[in-house]
């Protein structure tokens, strides 16, 4: 089952979406908006694992609601203006529906979410800590990006701020290192210093200096220190 939220400010347009949705049995939608906060609130209490997402709404917009939410959901945009499509689609979401809503579109559009959601663990679950498969959006400026958490190999403290590292990027997020501790995989992604997290999958050399002090080299070239600390966990997890 895939669980669903449906954010909409015309309820005649959330019922015409619903009653198109009854010839997809494996949707199942689990909560309603019809604004901005209400949307904010329903999505982070149920987590689902896809967004039907209207873009024009009281007072924000639809890109606004994806800003601020802690972990983005696959994302299908319904919406009467075609002037946002290039928009949406930097942001790398799985369709843009037009109104009113086409089924085969939908359908093209569900059949795409279903691939993508075969790639994660456990779709329709309930997760504590955020997997490598989840997808963060974020903003920085003028771009936009959706992005992988396996994609960042580094998140650095910047104050309140949190720049994270993945390709060619290093944007900034508004979100403390510590915040973003508490919701990663331990497992995975690894507290190094007080300023900085890695992901284990990016490490490609661990070196000792003098004095036990030990140096990560990413797969990027990039070089980082590990605090005594956290010494041990890494020779543990690398059998130094």
């Amino acid at each position: 089952m895939i669980t669903a939220v449906i954010v909409e400010d015309s309820r005649l347009a959330r019922k015409e979406l619903k009653e198109l949705l009854k010839a997809h049995p494996e949707i199942e939608v689990v909560a309603e908006a019809d604004s901005a906060e209400q949307a904010l609130s329903v999505i982070s209490a149920e987590e689902p694992d896809l967004l039907f997402l209207d873009i024009h709404l009281p007072g924000r917009n639809g890109f606004d609601i994806l800003r601020e939410l802690d972990k983005v959901p696959l994302v299908i945009f319904t919406t009467a203006f075609d002037q946002y499509a290039l928009q949406a689609f930097e942001y790398n979401t799985i369709d843009y529906l037009l109104k009113p809503v086409v089924p085969e579109q939908l359908q093209r559009a569900i059949s795409k979410a279903k691939e993508q959601l075969k790639q994660q663990p456990n779709p329709g679950s309930k997760k504590e800590k955020m997997t490598s498969a989840d997808r963060i959006f974020v903003k920085d400026g003028a771009k936009c990006w959706f992005v992988t958490l396996e994609e960042i190999r580094l998140f650095e403290s910047k104050g309140n701020y949190t720049q994270i590292h993945f390709e060619n990027n290093s944007p900034l997020i508004l979100k403390s290192l510590q915040q973003i501790d508490l919701v990663l995989d331990q497992q995975q992604y690894i507290r190094i210093n007080r300023q900085q997290i890695v992901n284990t999958r990016f490490i490609s050399n661990v070196n000792e200096w003098f004095g036990g002090k030990l140096k990560l080299t990413l797969s990027t070239g990039e070089i980082v220190d590990v605090s005594r600390r956290q010494a041990n966990r890494i020779k543990e997890l690398f059998t130094l």
